[in-house]
């Protein structure tokens, strides 16, 4: 049986692993990394780039945090017990050029006691500008993933991210989705948690490879001063979403987590213009008509 000592040490490597893939991929900045212990128990390693070539802002965050839930935290989850324990790695890139997108990442383990325990995560994908190409992509790599472990995850995971990658108040989705999961236990799939915690770790080493292919393909592509006006304004619909409905930054801040930490997934500059208008027919238009949930991407 898989232990959580062992879960926190396999996510501290593909902590480790992604940092270095990030600073090879960006050639210039590294990681400056901040080691942190949490009041409640526990603590972890908070890891942000900044200033790169390509990566204007970023963090590869691990944590592995135990103690008391707060009696909000327990109503949310539908559960009596007190004691937890949680870890996992969190990862949110805000590139320079407008032409590349922002990704984000997730896998954690969260744990109440040996009868209780699940897997959650997931990756998504946030273009600035929907690129039809880089999505399919996109959306194929997350699949091969799925598929290797579970022939429903990706159907099943993909509509989950469309739900929750879902800006409400503005009825659109934050970008083009990827996959999404929570609550990942034997009883809910059959699986057992050795085999959940193994899908688990492949999805984390995809990020990698992936966001370094996307990259790649267009990295050196000149924009405009209307494509990087575009940009910060999307980078303030992703501010919309983390700070009002993002179910990780409301679990960290009622677990009196690292506020720098919960805080990483923020951009360095983002824009809010009043009623701002796509003009009809432009490229900022048509991303606007993509951010819907349902798109079959593959």
């Amino acid at each position: 049986m898989i232990t959580k000592e062992a879960i926190a040490l396999a996510y501290k490597k593909i902590q480790d692993e992604i940092c270095q893939a990030l600073e090879q991929l960006d050639g210039s900045a590294r990681f400056e990394e901040e080691i942190w212990e949490r009041e409640g128990g526990g603590g972890g390693r908070t890891r942000i780039i900044q200033h790169g070539d390509i990566l204007e802002k970023g963090g590869v965050n691990f944590s592995s945090v135990h103690g008391k839930l707060p009696a909000a935290i327990k109503k949310s989850f539908g559960v009596d017990q007190e004691d937890f324990f949680a870890t996992g790695v969190s990862i949110v890139i805000h590139p320079n050029n407008p032409l590349v997108p922002i990704i984000h990442m997730n896998i954690r383990y969260f744990e109440l006691n040996d009868q209780v325990s699940w897997f959650g995560g997931g990756i998504d994908l946030t273009p600035h500008y929907v690129d039809e190409e880089d999505a399919r992509f996109f959306h194929q790599q997350l699949k091969s993933v799925c598929d290797k472990h579970n022939a429903t995850f990706y159907n099943q995971f993909k509509q989950w991210a469309d739900d929750y990658f879902y800006i409400r108040h503005r009825g659109e989705t934050r970008g083009i989705g990827g996959v999404f999961y929570d609550k990942l236990n034997t009883g809910k799939t059959g699986m057992s948690m050795e085999d959940i915690f193994a899908f688990s770790c492949e999805l984390g080493r995809t990020f990698a490879p992936t966001y370094t292919a996307l990259v790649e393909k267009s990295r050196h592509k000149t924009f405009t001063e209307q494509q990087k006006n575009w940009q910060l304004i999307r980078r303030g619909r992703y501010v919309e979403f983390n700070l009002v409905w993002d179910s990780g930054t409301k679990f960290g801040l009622e677990t009196n987590g690292r506020i720098e930490s919960i805080l990483m997934s923020l951009p360095g500059q983002a824009n809010w213009v009043y009623d701002y208008q796509a003009e009809e027919g432009s490229e900022e238009a048509k991303t606007l008509s993509l951010l819907r949930k349902g798109i079959n991407w593959i």
